[in-house]
């Protein structure tokens, strides 16, 4: 053979035919997150059907021999509940939106590097606080402490058209109100909103802020411009999973409020409505019979309702889903 004439090149090996070498480490990590994920299906699934089973003596059961409904029909007895925990939960993020927000900013675009860190730490600490622990500060200095402000308050802007249906009187002597477990609810969950918003904040694209700042934008515009649409997906994550929480929460609110099973939009009064959860708590210790199923059922609707909370997040994180840094 001459040596001028080239060998014939080697012919590639059919796609797919080449596979990778599967390592015991790869084997393991990858059967452990599939069998995590199959555990967390598969305790949702049970904690669903025990919900379920438990739950249908006390909607189909018979209400007069029911402990708890005393002949009452168990829709009339749980809307109220369901309208407390909801009505304090949604209070509690409407508190806590913009604060969590507008610290999240201040840590991530505003403040010192060193002062950040600081801040940082000190939002992330308040998680590791127990709920009990604010259940008292809430029961015992918090109510008493903004007592005279809900007074006041009552004075100035209780007979304002619309505002009354909020804000009039008589204001509660104790201070133990819907409104002062909204407050303890939102410093609940400040701390998971600020986190999550500091850290889709901090994943900005940079070229973006920059692009801004170099059109002339001050700092506000570019985090109106560049910063806030972003981020918009995460605030939403967030803020419901604060809502998740606040709608769970159950020492804080208990130890807080004294509710009863009505609806009122009042916050500053005595008559107050009662969360699921802080229902479920009182009750339970002395349910006997299908007053433990009812108890049980108006958990089911809270599961429901945080379920359907949580759907709601994702389909809203999902619309967004085409917006990153790399468009």
């Amino acid at each position: 053979m001459s040596t001028t004439e080239k060998a014939p090149a080697r012919q590639a090996p059919p796609e797919g035919s080449i596979k990778a070498k599967k390592r015991p480490g790869d084997l393991a990590f990858s059967g452990s997150s599939l069998g995590a994920g199959i555990i967390i299906l598969i305790v949702l699934a049970a904690t669903a059907v025990f919900l379920v089973v438990q739950s249908i003596p006390a909607i189909a059961g018979d209400a007069d021999t029911n402990p708890i409904l005393g002949g009452e029909n168990f829709w009339s007895y749980a809307l109220p509940f369901l309208f407390g925990t909801l009505w304090s939960a949604l209070l509690a993020l409407a508190i806590a939106s913009p604060i969590a927000i507008g610290i999240a900013l201040f840590i991530s675009h505003y403040a010192p590097r060193r002062l950040a860190a600081v801040l940082g730490y000190i939002i992330d600490l308040l998680a590791a606080v127990p709920s009990v622990v604010f259940g008292l500060w809430g029961a015992l200095f918090f109510s008493g402490f903004l007592q005279p402000f809900f007074a006041t308050l009552t004075d100035t802007i209780g007979t304002w058209p619309i505002l009354n249906l909020f804000f009039s009187g008589p204001v509660s002597a104790t201070g133990r109100t819907v409104l002062t477990a909204a407050l303890v609810l939102s410093v609940m969950i400040l701390p998971i909103m600020t986190a999550i918003c500091r850290e889709v904040f901090l994943q900005t694209p940079k070229l973006h802020e920059e692009a801004a700042l170099a059109l002339g934008a001050t700092r506000w515009e570019m985090i109106r411009m560049a910063v806030l649409p972003f981020a918009r997906g995460g605030m939403v994550s967030g803020a419901m999973l604060g809502l998740g929480r606040a709608l769970g929460e159950t020492m804080a609110v208990t130890m807080v409020l004294s509710g009863s099973p009505i609806v009122a939009f009042q916050l500053l009064q005595s008559g107050n409505p009662q969360s699921i959860a802080a229902n479920i708590a009182l009750h339970f210790p002395e349910a006997f019979d299908t007053g433990v199923n009812t108890l049980i059922a108006t958990g089911l609707i809270l599961f429901i309702v945080t379920f359907a909370v949580n759907a709601v997040a994702r389909w809203i994180v999902n619309r967004r889903a085409e917006f990153s840094g790399a468009n």
